[in-house]
């Protein structure tokens, strides 16, 4: 039976991304980039500033670019990724707060198109008040919500 890595352990591949992450956003990586252009741009008149002389530029920025596409997703998505876990740390730790809130980012488009519409209803309610510093629940907008519904069509929301 194979050994199985602890959930600590970073594979090779990963430990390689994250050294050209932290790489390409150096300054060093920038002045190797134009250092790169300048030698290409000082060997035009060499080469005659032929068709070859402009592949090389061109694929050599390409292959650049498409590997940055993946490091950059690859950074972007482990920040958004710490950046919610630290949200949901505060959420869960905030009494009285929604914990409903907690991992919205999994839910569906139309669930968090629900949430968005609740939290309009109390940002209305907050509205009403006037009062910066009182403080109110999705709960109570709906409830307020419903109250309005009922005085109005004199039957509960649908």
């Amino acid at each position: 039976m194979p050994r199985q890595k602890s959930s600590r352990s970073e594979s090779f591949l990963a430990k390689f991304a994250r050294a050209a992450t932290d790489w390409s956003g150096s300054s060093s990586a920038f002045g190797l980039a134009v250092l790169v252009i300048l030698v290409w741009i000082l060997t035009g008149p060499m080469f005659g500033y032929s068709d070859t002389w402009q592949l090389v530029i061109n694929t050599g920025t390409t292959i650049v670019t498409f590997l940055m596409v993946f490091l950059i997703q690859r950074a972007q998505n482990k920040d958004s990724r710490a950046v919610h876990l630290k949200l949901n740390e505060l959420v869960a730790a905030m009494p009285g707060a929604s914990n409903r809130l907690i991992n919205v980012e999994d839910l569906t488009e139309e669930d968090v198109a629900i949430l968005h519409r609740y939290f309009v209803a109390l940002v209305e309610l907050a509205k009403s008040d006037h009062q910066l510093t009182k403080s109110h629940s999705v709960e109570e907008a709906q409830a307020l919500h419903k109250k309005k519904f009922q005085s109005d069509c004199g039957s509960e929301p649908t």
